[in-house]
């Protein structure tokens, strides 16, 4: 399948409305899917974030699945571990999230679910590449189209289900500031706290696909605001979400942004055992599983990935350090709902976030991007592959599980990647000493400058 163009990413289909998403992929996706599950009574989940293009989309996919057949289950506006979820217990065929998640407002994407919660494989993305190509569909008559179900409802069964399960203490009120982007998870994340029993103070959580109070993403330069109010109001935790809310990121009681790595370390050390993490995580998760006596297994980005290898190893638990994490003990969907929640118990059981932080050995980190065109992105790889190691003389180790990750004597190491959503190559790297990893930073940056 070498000359059928590729549609996925890391994270399903994305692109900018009416250049790469355009409504009439968007249909030949649904038929493919349909094609895919077996078309005829089959039954389909579909949901959609706040952007502006979701409902057309909705509309359109709904059109095509029905066409082929399928029954369609709406959910309506939700994040995207509710159409995850709902797949799983309505016992459906498959699921589609319309999202682009951290993106802005402008662009839209395609996510497609198996039965039991877990994304699409690659190999199944693949197929349905080759019947989107070979327009390869199953169009029903008149007398066979497909049904359409509301099941809106179903949200307040998702809210109930991860507050049961994440054992969040209503006798132990804690003050929360959730910033929700305008996003998904403007109604629901809100909601899940309050019926905790939690004191719960809003920011962007009216619903609004312009993300009219800050871009999506939840990074340090978008949540100034959620780290201003938390400090300010004394509260004991913020958290923040993507579009989508698949993912969640917190803000320390002092207002500090956690770092990514130490906070998925917190709630890794909650389950112990095997944790699942991506190639460009920190070592740090790995020092503090070892204190327990867990293991921690590395995979190529994406959550998909991870979702595969805890099926595979039996995992407790597992995550991205973007915030994107995976409770196996739920559903196999990212959930930035149940991940607030978590924070919120742990906080809880074991003190203030920034205590728990602290405690867990520091290394310097730098994450940068540099502009690529996605369609100079393979030879750019190429080049890296071959000769960016040469760029050093200390390297122990090379791994191309995803990328090129170099390891140097001393335990540092770097990742050189494209990303699989954005014309970016990404550098990740991680040094045991600050001037180490500055070294690193120049070395990298001059490489690829110099390559693109």
């Amino acid at each position: 399948m070498d000359n059928i163009p590729k549609l996925f990413g890391t994270s399903g289909i994305r692109g900018k409305y009416q250049d790469e998403i355009t409504l009439e992929l968007a249909l030949d996706v649904a038929r493919a899917l349909a094609k895919y599950i077996g078309g005829e009574d089959k039954k389909v989940v579909i949901g959609y974030d706040t952007r502006t293009t979701g409902k057309l989309i909705a509309h359109i996919m709904t059109a095509g699945l029905e066409q082929s057949g399928c029954n369609v289950l709406l959910l309506g506006m939700v994040p995207t571990p509710t159409v995850g979820y709902a797949t799983l217990k309505k016992e459906a065929d498959a699921g589609i999230m319309i999202t682009a998640s951290h993106n802005p407002s402008q662009y839209n994407g395609i996510k497609l679910w198996n039965a039991d919660g877990l994304a699409y494989k690659q190999e199944q993305e693949r197929e349905i590449e080759r019947i989107v190509y070979e327009k390869e569909f199953n169009l029903v008559g008149w007398d066979k189209i497909g049904k359409e179900y509301d099941i809106s409802s179903f949200k307040e069964e998702y809210i109930n289900d991860i507050i049961k399960i994440s054992e969040i203490d209503p006798e132990k009120p804690l003050k929360v500031v959730v910033d929700c982007a305008s996003g998904a998870g403007s109604y629901l994340s809100p909601e899940a706290l309050r019926k905790s029993g939690m004191n719960v103070i809003t920011l962007n959580s009216q619903p609004d696909g312009f993300f009219p109070g800050r871009n999506p993403e939840p990074n340090s330069d978008n949540l100034q605001e959620l780290m201003k109010t938390v400090k300010t109001i004394g509260a004991d935790v913020g958290l923040a979400h993507d579009g989508d809310a698949d993912r969640m990121i917190a803000v320390d009681e002092n207002g500090n942004l956690s770092d990514f790595d130490k906070l998925l370390t917190i709630i890794a050390k909650e389950f112990g055992g095997t944790v699942v993490t991506t190639v460009d995580a920190s070592a740090c998760l790995d020092t503090e599983m070892e204190k327990i006596g867990g293991t921690v297994l590395r995979t190529p980005v994406g959550d998909v990935h991870v979702a595969e290898s805890i099926n595979e190893n039996n995992g407790t638990f597992g995550g991205e350090p973007s915030g994107t994490w995976l409770h196996p003990d739920f559903c196999m969907c990212p959930d930035g709902l149940l991940s607030g929640l978590r924070i919120v118990r742990c906080i809880q059981k074991n003190g203030k976030l920034s205590e728990q932080l602290n405690a867990i050995e520091n290394y310097p980190t730098i994450r940068e991007k540099i502009t690529c065109e996605n369609n100079k992105k393979d030879e750019v790889m190429k080049v890296v592959s071959s000769d960016f190691k040469n760029e050093f003389n200390d390297v122990t180790e090379i791994l191309t599980i995803d990328g090129v990750r170099i390891k140097f004597k001393d335990g540092s190491w770097v990742l050189i990647r494209p990303s699989g959503t954005e014309p970016y190559i990404r550098i990740t790297a991680e040094g045991k000493t600050q001037e180490h990893l500055n070294d690193i930073e120049k070395i990298s940056k001059k490489f690829l400058n110099n390559l693109i």
